[in-house]
C-alpha cells in the first residue's frame, strides 16, 4: 500500500510541474528578429538583440533568424510572421507606401523603433580586373544580391543611374554577401553588389584571403541622379574608411542609406517600450557582439526613419529628453 502511494504521489507531483510548466510556457512572449544573411551585419547585430531581449525582459524570449533580407523582412512582418525587422529606409519608405516592389504586396504597417547605423553601397571586385568605376561593370558578371533583399534593389537602382540595364547590359546573379565572396574566389563572378555596415564579415573575409586583393567602386557619382528620383532624405554621401579592410587604396566615397529597427503597428506599446530601452541600456554588450552598435546613440535614433516611430518608442525617447520630431512622415 504504501508503495502506491509513494507512486501516486510521484506522478502527482509530476503532474502539477507539468502544469506549471505549460502555463509559463503559455504566458511567454516569443519574439522573432528578422535579420539577414549569415555573412552580413544583420544576423549577429540581430542576434544581439534578440539576446539583450531575451536576457532582461520577463516573459518575453527573442530569436534572430536568417533571412534574405529587408524586403522579405517587411513582408514577414506585415504577414506577422516576423516582430522584429532591420530594414533600409529606402526600402522601407517603399513598403508603407506601397510601391516599388510592395506595390503589389500592398502596403507594410510598419513603424520604426530606432535608426541604427549607416549602410554603405560596397560595389566589390579583385584589384587585378579592368574594373574600377561602374561604367566599367557593362558585359561583365554581376551579383546584385540575394532576391528579396535591400541590396537588390540598390543595385538596380545604382545600374540603372549609371546607364546600364541590370537585365540586358550585365550577367547577372543573385547572390547574398556569402556566396558573392565565394562566387568571386571561384571566379565565376567578376563583381558584386552589397549594401551593408563595416565591416561586413564576408568582405572581410575575401579582404584576407591570400593571393586575393579587393578594390572598391566609388558610386558617389550617381547619388544626384538617385536622390532626382527618390528625394533627398533616403540617400547621403559617406565614405568607406581605407582602414576598414586591408589593403584599399584609399578612402572610397560611396552611396550610403540608412538602417531602421522596424516593428508592426500594433506591437503593444509597453512593449515597443521596452525593447526601446533595453537596447540603450544594453548597448554595451550589442557592441561588443558588433561594432556597428557604437552608432546606436540616442541622438541618432530619432533621424532619418521615413515612417512613423512607434508611441512606444516615442516615449521612451520623450523620457530622454531626445524626442523633437514634430514633423514625422
Amino acid at each position: 500500500m504504501s508503495l502506491c502511494v509513494a507512486i501516486l504521489a510521484t506522478i502527482t507531483t509530476l503532474g502539477c510541474n507539468l502544469q506549471e510548466l505549460t502555463q509559463q510556457a503559455s504566458k511567454t512572449t516569443w519574439l522573432s528578429v528578422a535579420t539577414g544573411g549569415t555573412g552580413g551585419v544583420y544576423y549577429p547585430y540581430g542576434g544581439g538583440i534578440a539576446k539583450v531581449i531575451s536576457d532582461n525582459l520577463d516573459s518575453v524570449e527573442a530569436t534572430a533568424e536568417v533571412t534574405a533580407g529587408t524586403v522579405d523582412n517587411l513582408k514577414f512582418l506585415s504577414e506577422r510572421s516576423a516582430d522584429i525587422a532591420f530594414a533600409l529606409a529606402d526600402s522601407l519608405s517603399d513598403a508603407v507606401a506601397g510601391r516599388g516592389v510592395f506595390a503589389d504586396f500592398g502596403r507594410v504597417p510598419a513603424r520604426s523603433l530606432a535608426v541604427l547605423y549607416p549602410n554603405y553601397t560596397h560595389i566589390v571586385t579583385l584589384a587585378d580586373t579592368n574594373i574600377e568605376r561602374i561604367s566599367d561593370l557593362n558585359g561583365h558578371v554581376i551579383s546584385t544580391g540575394a532576391p528579396g533583399s535591400g541590396t537588390e534593389i540598390i543595385a538596380f537602382r545604382v545600374l540603372q543611374a549609371s546607364g546600364i540595364d541590370p537585365d540586358s547590359d550585365i550577367t547577372r546573379q543573385s547572390l547574398g554577401a556569402s556566396q558573392s565572396v565565394n562566387a568571386i574566389k571561384d571566379g565565376k563572378i567578376d563583381a558584386f553588389f552589397w549594401s551593408g555596415g563595416l565591416p561586413t564579415g564576408a568582405i572581410l573575409d575575401l579582404a584576407t584571403t591570400p593571393g586575393m586583393t579587393i578594390r572598391l567602386l566609388p558610386s558617389d557619382e550617381v547619388l544626384p541622379v538617385l536622390r532626382a528620383q527618390y528625394g533627398d532624405t533616403v540617400y547621403h554621401e559617406m565614405v568607406l574608411p581605407r582602414s576598414v579592410y586591408p589593403d584599399l587604396e584609399m578612402d572610397v566615397p560611396a552611396v550610403g542609406v540608412a538602417n531602421i529597427l522596424a516593428v508592426h503597428e500594433s506591437m503593444s506599446t509597453d512593449l515597443a517600450y521596452e525593447i526601446t530601452r533595453i537596447l540603450f541600456e544594453h548597448q554595451a554588450e550589442l557592441v561588443a557582439i558588433h561594432a556597428e552598435a557604437e552608432n546606436l546613440t540616442l541622438d541618432t535614433a530619432v533621424v532619418g526613419s521615413p515612417t512613423m516611430f512607434h508611441e512606444g518608442a516615442i516615449r521612451y525617447y520623450e523620457e530622454q529628453q531626445v524626442w523633437a520630431n514634430t514633423d514625422e512622415p
